[in-house]
């Protein structure tokens, strides 16, 4: 598919990689209006940046300023929406009296990448797939403060943070190991975290039996064998995008997914990695073909590869 809509000239803008299910979708907004565009692994993606990139807004309102913001930026918004916007988050703990069911999961990366994190429990695993969880397992389930306190006794006692960078996600992701070493790491994980029952842990929050997800395949990382998914070297990503840039094209074919992250196979470049959250904000163009000349930075090495290309 391509990207054949205008943002400020009245078209839609494209509001990242959303995973309301097990198939990523491209979330577009115009106003107060929202559609979405389906991906399909294996279907071609392009479009090419006009002008400059605008504030996103929050809370699903425009921007009152129209402020334009960073290419780097991966949040999209000026510091006032951010503000607003994190002020009515879940991670902000502005909402403590919030009635919902809340859950605590254990999410892994890569070898020794894992975390600890809650979510509402009516959006399923949507969380998990939001920030590219290679496999996960929930821990419990109760009132938010109780799921929040689990989640803090668990940082620290365990020592596990509720962050990983995704350029440290990007890194592991091309060179995972089989599905039964990820698993067997998470259910170590779980072991240690379900011996803390009664040591910090609140009453209120039950605890839920250990049950590990691998979304390898949902992902599009893995080919499917008799014993599995197993990772694809071929669509290990070498580069990401690091901006876009007024008149920058991205295209390619779409091989993978993974929280915010297209892979892109292209034309003499192998795969290179679309952090979505970079494309929020701006005008897209159709572009179609196999081509990316926006800044892009080597996955892993940290080398910068200037200029358009």
């Amino acid at each position: 598919m391509t990207c054949a809509v205008r943002g400020s000239g009245g078209g839609w803008w494209c509001a990242g990689v959303r995973w309301p299910g097990e198939v990523p979708e491209l979330g577009w907004s115009r106003g107060g209006r929202r559609r979405v565009s389906v991906l399909a692994y294996g279907a071609g993606l392009g479009f090419r940046a006009v002008g400059d990139r605008h504030c996103v807004g929050a809370r699903g309102n425009v921007c009152p300023l129209g402020s334009v913001v960073p290419g780097r930026s991966t949040g999209g918004r000026c510091a006032e929406c951010a503000r607003l916007d994190r002020a009515h988050s879940v991670a902000a703990d502005t909402m403590a009296d919030d009635p919902r069911t809340y859950r605590v999961y254990l999410a892994w990366f890569g070898p020794g990448l894992v975390k600890v994190g809650i979510t509402g429990e009516e959006r399923g695993a949507a969380r998990l797939r939001e920030q590219g969880a290679v496999a996960f397992s929930w821990l419990g389930r109760g009132p938010l403060m109780a799921a929040r306190r689990t989640e803090e006794v668990l940082r620290a006692a365990l020592g596990v943070p509720d962050r990983i960078p995704y350029a440290r996600k990007r890194v592991e992701r091309g060179h995972l190991p089989d599905t039964d070493e990820r698993a067997a790491e998470v259910a170590e994980l779980y072991a240690r975290a379900a011996a803390l029952e009664g040591r910090g842990w609140p009453e209120s929050l039950e605890r839920l039996p250990l049950e590990v997800v691998d979304q390898v395949g949902i992902f599009g990382l893995g080919r499917a064998t008799e014993s599995g998914p197993v990772p694809l070297p071929v669509s290990a990503p070498v580069r990401a995008v690091r901006e876009l840039v007024d008149g920058g094209v991205v295209a390619g074919r779409l091989v993978a997914a993974a929280g915010p992250d297209l892979h892109l196979a292209v034309t003499g470049g192998g795969v290179v990695v679309l952090d979505t959250r970079l494309i929020t904000g701006w005008d897209l163009a159709a572009e179609s073909g196999s081509d990316v000349r926006v800044p892009l930075i080597d996955i892993g090495g940290g080398g910068v590869q200037g200029g358009l290309f």
